[in-house]
């Protein structure tokens, strides 16, 4: 029953878009906060320090007032309260500079009616320095010492409580601005915490779904193995058993015609006729001879009687010499260790792969010479072929023949259970290396 297998791509796609949203999402959400963060500490926090820099900028002036107000007051100065005046025009215009600011830097959260009340408190009192040195610019000294006993301390007073008390206030919008402020820390990276613990299970799971079906994809992949060695197994099989048939066929059928024939004319060459039907008559044989030696050519090509009969050893004896007939490449052939009964299910793929080697080599290698060597050990059948001609190409896909008859080779060196390999070896060329395990002689077809 044939299975389906869905294709995790959608799925995949579907998570990585929910992950970068994921990540935009938070990405988005960290950065307004940190641009929040940003504002309170700008608008507020910042702003706040500058305004009580200004406050304080007040509250020193009109400390600087009240000791002015405490030496008229005690009138050690052997000089006037005119003698104050200047001094008292110098603070006014700190002190109005520094209102002006401070007007400009008041936090938002601050009382417009607060602000208001410290400009009207300080209008007030400086009214009412100006009596004083009115006063005291008629020579009436004892009725201006008196305004600032009686009033100017006490607007002074007044002042310096009102701003004392907006300092508080600066103070507590900075504690308060603090405690936001390591709030939205908190607050993001406790967010940081969750999004990575999410993260990280997404993680997790997008693995697990990855094992899950890259495991199915290999139990598919390894069925699917298993069925195409069975089917190179049988197509393979199949094919050796065509071409067996087929060269039984031709020896067995077209062989004998053809013997016959030949047979038949000599016969008939043997009697009484005249010169000219006679020299028809060898021309003839002589075509039916060289029919009879193609076709013997083909059947020993398609499949060799001589590896039947006499095995691995003297097939590759014949085909060598034939070989090198063939395509004037000198072939050089050893063979070392014990003889060995080869069973046809090797001997069959162990020729054929000799033969395709050679092939490959005759066809691309552009080599004059050749080696091929055959060793037999207890266990283990070990065969080279090895030419130094151009070698194989860096790219495989080049040259799609050769392509074939590797696969080929690969494909018997699995029904045998062996090894086959294609190197260069270090005088350059091809070197095709094919180890059998004899054990697989009762097993190969």
């Amino acid at each position: 029953m044939h299975q389906r297998f869905s294709n995790p791509t959608a799925r995949l796609m579907v998570g990585l878009v929910i992950t970068l949203a994921g990540v935009g999402s938070f990405s988005w959400y960290a950065l307004s906060r940190i641009a929040g963060l940003r504002d309170l500490q700008t608008q507020l926090v910042d702003r706040n320090r500058r305004d009580s820099l200004q406050l304080l900028r007040i509250e020193d002036d009109l400390h600087s007032l009240g000791l002015a107000m405490r030496d008229m007051v005690n009138g050690d100065e052997p000089y006037g309260l005119q003698a104050y005046k200047q001094q008292f025009h110098r603070l006014r215009g700190d002190l109005e500079d520094a209102l002006r600011l401070e007007k400009e830097l008041a936090p938002g959260v601050r009382s417009a009616d607060r602000q208001a009340n410290l400009a009207k408190s300080l209008t007030v009192f400086w009214n009412s320095v100006d009596q004083m040195f009115a006063l005291a610019a008629k020579g009436q000294d004892a009725q201006a010492r008196n305004l600032v006993t009686d009033t100017l301390e006490e607007q002074q007073a007044a002042l310096t409580t009102n701003v004392a008390r907006l300092l508080v206030q600066n103070n507590e919008a900075e504690e308060r601005a603090t405690a936001r402020v390591q709030q939205i820390y908190g607050g993001v990276e406790r967010n940081v915490y969750y999004f990575l613990a999410v993260a990280v299970i997404v993680i997790a799971l997008t693995s697990l779904y990855l094992i899950r079906s890259n495991r199915h994809l290999f139990e598919r992949l390894a069925r699917l193995s298993a069925q195409r060695s069975d089917l190179a197994r049988k197509l393979i099989s199949i094919q050796e058993e065509v071409l067996r048939s087929i060269s039984r066929e031709l020896h067995d059928e077209f062989g004998q015609i053809l013997t016959a024939i030949g047979a038949m004319l000599a016969r008939a060459a043997r009697q009484e006729a005249p010169p000219a039907f006679r020299e028809s008559l060898q021309e003839v044989r002589e075509v039916a001879q060289a029919t009879l030696l193609k076709t013997r050519s083909l059947y020993q090509s398609l499949h060799p009687a001589i590896l039947d009969d006499g095995g691995l050893e003297q097939a590759l004896t014949w085909y060598i010499p034939v070989f090198q007939k063939q395509t004037g490449i000198e072939v050089h052939y050893t063979k070392t260790g014990p003889t060995t009964a080869v069973a046809d299910g090797v001997a069959i793929h162990v020729y054929r792969v000799v033969q395709e080697a050679l092939n490959n080599m005759a066809k691309h290698a552009k080599a004059q010479e050749a080696w091929v060597r055959l060793n037999f050990s207890q266990s283990q059948l070990h065969l080279e072929v090895e030419d130094h001609g151009v070698g194989l190409p860096a790219d495989r896909r080049v040259g799609i023949r050769r392509g074939i008859g590797m696969v080929a080779m690969r494909e018997r060196a699995e029904l045998l259970r062996g090894n086959i390999e294609f190197l260069r070896p270090p005088e350059g060329g091809t070197l095709v290396r094919l180890d059998v395990p004899l054990a697989s002689a009762g097993t190969a077809e």
